[in-house]
């Protein structure tokens, strides 16, 4: 008898892989319905030309240009912040930590996906490939996005290798069995393969965190090197980094609760970790709120008329919807709820995230849209911009196949790590004496 079968407390992180729940499948159909749609709204726009959506001249960026933007900054939610965790030893990390991590291995993928939406002719993607040229941030974006999935990818699959076993020595004879078989790489989980197992992902851990900061600096950089109004701005890499931690905690926040509550992980998704990261939520609010502040400061002063021209149009005028909305959703809502220990329950944390998630989203549409409607070429006209259903139906379809991947992920590997929580559940009187240990040396108390 395995010793997952011994812990019924630990059964319940395996249940959904032997037993489908009566839900799945229903919510497979509908959620394969949404992509479908999606898939099918890709092919009118394919047949048919981008005339078909919203986009015009001179707005020539819109929905697919933000869902890029905006599930690229989601991604920060998984192997930045599990890594920085990590590499801390913050020990209520153990239950997140593959939760982000699948968060950012799904979302990058979307994200690309979402610039060949933007392409009436997709096959012009690999001009890149074969005309490539590094003075383009054009470039400089797909080889550090495809390095991230890479990396991504392979820091999510390290630490699964002793999870993978338990399952191939729990499944019986037959295609799963071998499955597991080959992706454990031959896992008994002797003292030398747990060595090698923790270093290679405290390497991966160091890795991921300067290549995930690369990857949204780079993303600013495709605005930021442009002579665009409100675009031409050297604290753009920082302030997308920023936001993208912002929302990126945020979405793991709602990713939390939904799988605490469908797969009854209560006893693992406890209330001090939404604590937790709500309080980190916030310093993330007051960091965006920082940025926000100096970017739009800082082209007010200058008053230079173009720039003025776009800064208009999102205070006051057509845009302003948006703009005030990313205002109220992304600071003044998290910062009452987030500020205050009784709002900050599990509840709290997630009306705060979803508002937060609304409010990067708008303003990620707010930094594409009204730049490129007020051109810095005044021969051309103010322009305008709604999406048609054909967009609609591709954004739907692209959060649709997030939420798919994650009930296709859950039916084959566990969504909270068996090894680790069970390392710290033996482990963590241990790791608590040596931390006293070496805070008392640290003060002096006595001597090493």
């Amino acid at each position: 008898m395995t010793e997952i079968q011994k812990n019924e407390h630990d059964a319940v992180l395996i249940r959904s892989i032997f037993q489908t729940p009566s839900w799945y499948w229903p919510a497979v159909a509908v959620l394969g319905s949404l992509v479908v749609l999606g898939f099918g709204a890709y092919l009118f726009q394919f047949f048919l030309g981008l005339g078909e959506t919203g986009l015009n001249q001179p707005v020539t960026w819109g929905f697919y240009i933000t869902n890029f933007v905006f599930f690229i900054g989601i991604s920060h939610a998984g192997t930045l912040i599990s890594a920085i965790l990590r590499l801390s030893q913050t020990e209520w990390r153990r239950p997140i930590t593959r939760i982000a991590e699948v968060i950012t291995v799904a979302v990058l993928g979307i994200g690309g996906m979402n610039i060949l939406l933007d392409l009436g002719r997709p096959d012009r993607m690999l001009n890149m490939i074969y005309y490539g040229r590094y003075q383009s941030p054009l470039l400089w974006d797909m080889t550090s996005i495809t390095t991230y999935l890479t990396a991504s990818s392979v820091y999510l699959f390290i630490p699964m290798i002793p999870d993978i076993a338990i399952l191939r020595d729990l499944c019986p004879p037959g295609p799963r069995k071998v499955f597991y078989q080959v992706l454990a790489l031959g896992w008994q989980g002797t003292p030398r393969q747990e060595k090698v197992l923790n270093r290679a992902t405290a390497i991966m851990a160091i890795m991921v965190i300067p290549i995930a900061v690369s990857v949204h600096t780079v993303v600013a950089f495709v605005f930021s090197m442009t002579l665009q109004p409100m675009w031409h701005s050297s604290i753009f890499g920082p302030y997308f980094v920023a936001g993208a931690l912002f929302s990126g905690v945020a979405m793991l926040l709602i990713v939390m609760a939904i799988l605490r509550k469908v797969f009854h992980l209560e006893d693992y998704l406890q209330p001090i970790h939404f604590n937790y990261l709500g309080l980190l939520l916030l310093v993330f609010t007051l960091f965006w709120t920082y940025f926000t502040f100096a970017e739009y400061l800082t082209a007010f002063y200058g008053n230079e008329p173009d720039e003025m021209r776009v800064f208009w149009a999102k205070w006051d005028g057509p845009w302003a919807w948006g703009f005030w909305g990313m205002v109220i959703c992304n600071f003044f809502i998290p910062v009452i709820i987030l500020s205050i220990n009784r709002f900050r329950t599990i509840t709290g944390t997630v009306i705060a995230s979803s508002t937060i998630l609304i409010g990067m989203w708008l303003e990620r549409f707010i930094i594409v849209v009204p730049t490129l409607a007020n051109p810095r070429q005044h021969r051309l006209p103010t322009g305008s911009y709604w999406p048609t259903w054909v967009e609609f139906s591709l954004m739907t379809g692209s959060f649709a196949l997030f939420a798919l991947f994650y009930l296709v992920f859950s039916r084959f590997f566990p969504l909270v790590s068996i090894h680790e929580v069970r390392e710290g559940r033996e482990h963590s009187d241990d790791i608590a004496l040596e931390r006293i240990h070496r805070y008392r040396i640290g003060n002096g108390y006595i001597k090493e």
